[in-house]
């Protein structure tokens, strides 16, 4: 049962992947095509999309690399938009770069406690793709 909403949570994933790649490709406002919101809008009302699933997209700025305290690959970045910027973090090994275009996929949190430290406004992602590297033949 488990493996069976693994599944779907990925399909779903890869739905509005290609629902914002194709709005791309076409020309049209992608906010409004997969649901994707705006950096701008999840910033300026935090408590609404706190602890809730966002689809965002974005530029890649100062990308970190580090190991969790499980000694796990993970990393973090800010994603740029027009008018906002959001922390990203993620598990894995990094395969995007400084620079590039990536929609983002995961759980923003307003406010959450790193040790001594708070950190505001950040997105666990669990799904990063760069936009370049989105397949084009899946469309149409």
């Amino acid at each position: 049962m488990q493996t069976e909403a693994r599944h779907f949570a990925c399909c779903a994933s890869r739905l509005m992947l290609l629902l914002l790649l194709s709005a791309w490709l076409l020309g049209t406002d992608a906010s409004q095509a997969a649901g994707v919101q705006e950096i701008t809008e999840i910033l300026a009302h935090p408590e609404q999309y706190d602890r809730q699933a966002v689809l965002v997209s974005g530029r890649v700025a100062k990308l970190q690399i580090a190991t969790n305290r499980q000694g796990q690959p993970a990393y973090g970045f800010l994603l740029t938009g027009d008018k906002g910027t959001v922390k990203v973090v993620a598990l894995g090994k990094v395969e995007i770069h400084e620079g590039e275009q990536v929609i983002v996929e995961g759980v923003f949190n307003r406010l959450r406690q790193a040790g001594r430290a708070i950190v505001f406004n950040e997105i666990k992602a669990s799904l990063i793709q760069p936009i370049e590297r989105l397949n084009p033949d899946l469309v149409g």
